[in-house]
């Protein structure tokens, strides 16, 4: 791959929201790809109103620049603004903020219209090997609803994470760019297998995951 993975994601997800439109359909419950496109200028270009993508607090706000923001720019102009990348201050956090980001959004828009099939390994290598090298440090939070109930993610390589201690203990097994769909909340259209005593599988089956 001659771009880093996350740079790689974001032109990939722009090309394809460029070829679908701004109508299609996403995995993001009532967005489509318009909608998408303004939830990622407004993350990156408009740090007060992203607040509210956290906390409660700052949910109007949010809204409201959503609203604004989806309302001044056409479709296009969104697009660029995605494919232009963060503002300069931004630009040494790019890929920590940006990797997982940029791949689950990129997954929304593939799969918004029902067809789950993940991409080729082999077109995506790199991407996923950087998503598990990154999976540790930002899977206890997304998954904190589980509270005692322990998990261990599972490489189809075999190798593991163990994202949360506890018993009884779950595990999530399939590639890393699955297992970051099924964490950030997207468990129906991630391709996945889950393990451990019926009591832990049954609690993740339940849980609600992501930010």
């Amino acid at each position: 791959m001659a771009v880093p993975p996350h740079r790689f994601e974001r032109t990939g997800l722009c090309d394809l929201l460029t070829r679908i439109g701004p109508a299609a359909p996403t995995l993001c419950a009532g967005w489509s790809t318009t909608d998408l496109a303004t939830h990622l200028v407004v993350r990156e270009r408009k740090p007060l109103a992203a607040l509210g993508l956290v906390l409660p607090a700052f949910a109007g706000r949010l809204d409201r620049t959503m609203q604004r923001v989806s309302s001044t720019q056409s479709y296009e102009g969104l697009v660029a603004l995605v494919r232009r990348g963060p503002p300069a201050v931004l630009r040494p956090f790019d890929a920590a903020m940006n990797l997982n980001e940029y791949f689950i959004h990129h997954e929304d828009v593939r799969r918004g219209s029902g067809d789950t099939t993940p991409r080729p390994l082999a077109d995506i290598a790199d991407v996923e090997e950087a998503l598990w090298r990154s999976m540790g440090r930002g899977a206890r939070l997304l998954t904190r609803s589980l509270a005692s109930t322990g998990l261990d993610l599972l490489h189809i390589d075999g190798r593991v994470v163990h994202a949360r201690p506890g018993d009884p203990k779950a595990t999530v097994t399939g590639r890393p760019g699955e297992i970051a769909l099924y964490l950030s909340g997207r468990k129906d259209a991630a391709q996945v297998e889950l393990g451990g005593p019926p009591e832990a599988v049954a609690t993740l089956r339940d849980a609600r995951f992501g930010i």
